[in-house]
């Protein structure tokens, strides 16, 4: 009965894996965001293409810390 479970707890290690690097992702997107937008005064288009720079990045160092 034991070994019926476990492919579902293996599941819910996969998700919260990929539920920490998305937060990850938006954490840093937002926060270059209003980095940009409101303390640097830069336009929107910028903004929001660096926290889409910043938002890439921190996912992929976000999921190579997951993988160590």
């Amino acid at each position: 009965m034991r070994d019926l479970s476990s492919p579902s707890v293996q599941g819910s290690g996969a998700m919260k894996k990929w539920g920490f690097i998305a937060m990850h992702a938006a954490v840093a997107a937002a926060f270059i965001f209003l980095l940009q937008r409101f303390s640097l005064n830069a336009s929107l288009e910028t903004s929001l293409l660096w926290a889409l720079t910043f938002a890439v990045c921190a996912a992929g160092l976000a999921y190579k810390q997951s993988n160590r």
